[in-house]
């Protein structure tokens, strides 16, 4: 088992960057990893995803071009770089381990196990 922890989250403008970190409780390389965002009043929905060797990225229509998702094996951390924010990513984001059909590429939340609690993102003037 895993535990997962994001941090970096907070308040900034529409046009700013920010990073948002996740850290495993332990070695990580073996888990394709992922991020999601919960929006008030809306579902969990797919971000970015990361394979386990980074050899591969994904990432939403909303974010491609603007966020980038990276990992640091040898520190156990995942990172989601986002630039350009926009009012409407705002959301809680999660960080999550896949647990289930990992050897191939899955947005779908009840193929990953292990989550962190969120951390608060907000994009406002």
């Amino acid at each position: 088992q895993v535990q997962l922890a994001e941090s970096g989250g907070g308040l900034v403008q529409p046009g700013d960057s920010l990073r948002i970190s996740c850290v495993a409780s332990r070695p990580f390389h073996n888990y394709v990893m992922a991020w999601f965002r919960q929006a008030p009043g809306k579902e969990r929905e797919f971000v970015a995803y990361i394979d386990a060797l980074e050899r591969s990225t994904i990432y939403s229509d909303s974010v491609k071009g603007r966020f980038t998702i990276s990992r640091d094996n040898g520190k156990n951390t995942l990172y989601l770089q986002m630039d350009s924010l926009k009012p409407e990513d705002t959301a809680v984001y999660f960080c999550a381990a896949c647990t289930k059909e990992c050897h191939v590429f899955t947005r779908k939340l009840s193929d990953y196990g292990y989550w962190g609690q969120g951390t608060q993102v907000t994009v406002s003037t």
